[in-house]
């Protein structure tokens, strides 16, 4: 989560979507930073409690942007993450588990340790409303990074971080289709950013 005052932006940090490469370029330009447990500060409650304070306290209103991944690929990156080296022997460790044992587990009603990684539309949204002014979609880079050219005024130079190793990870068709009924509504957000040219402008 970053806040840049003189852009008039705050930056909503979804998990597995490049968020770390984003932030790096852009950490020089913010007011404020929020880092570990709150790096990644859901839009409602960015919505709840950060707002009315930047508002009362400082006068700004800053807009949201935020990136979304397509649903599967992004699992698929949390899948990799917790296969790595640092996650084995923890009960986060996806390390003898199948990408499709992964899947079935995180849409499951009560998913175990391993399988806790939220979901990007519990991130954005709050009561069924999009929060977020600015949704850029992952598989666009050259939308978000024009986009953040324009609002800063010169170029932001992007370069990847904390990327995963790349692993083999199939689905198997029936598993997809229980992914996409089980996140149907975030499959459907990613989709309307895509049809949008890969930024989706919502009213807040």
């Amino acid at each position: 989560m970053l806040v840049f005052s003189a852009q008039n932006l705050a930056f909503i940090a979804v998990p597995k979507t490049g968020t770390t490469a984003v932030e790096m370029a852009l950490r020089n330009h913010a007011d404020i930073i929020f880092t570990k447990h709150r790096k990644h500060m859901t839009a409602q409650k960015f919505d709840r409690r950060l707002a009315p304070f930047l508002d009362r306290s400082f006068g700004i209103r800053p807009e949201r942007m935020a990136v979304l991944r397509d649903p599967e690929e992004q699992i698929r990156s949390w899948y990799r993450y917790r296969k790595g080296k640092r996650q084995k022997g923890s009960d986060k460790s996806t390390f003898d588990i199948s990408f499709d044992a992964f899947v079935r587990d995180v849409i499951s009603d009560d998913p175990p340790p391993h399988a806790g990684i939220g979901s990007q539309w519990n991130m954005v949204t709050g009561g069924g409303r999009v929060l977020v002014h600015h949704l850029f979609a992952y598989e666009s880079q050259p939308v978000l990074r024009a986009f953040l050219d324009e609002r800063f005024g010169e170029r932001i130079e992007i370069r990847s971080r904390n990327v995963s190793p790349p692993v083999d990870a199939p689905l198997d068709d029936s598993t997809r289709r229980a992914l996409r009924r089980a996140r149907a509504e975030e499959f459907a957000l990613h989709d309307r950013i895509r049809e949008a040219g890969g930024h989706l402008v919502s009213p807040v």
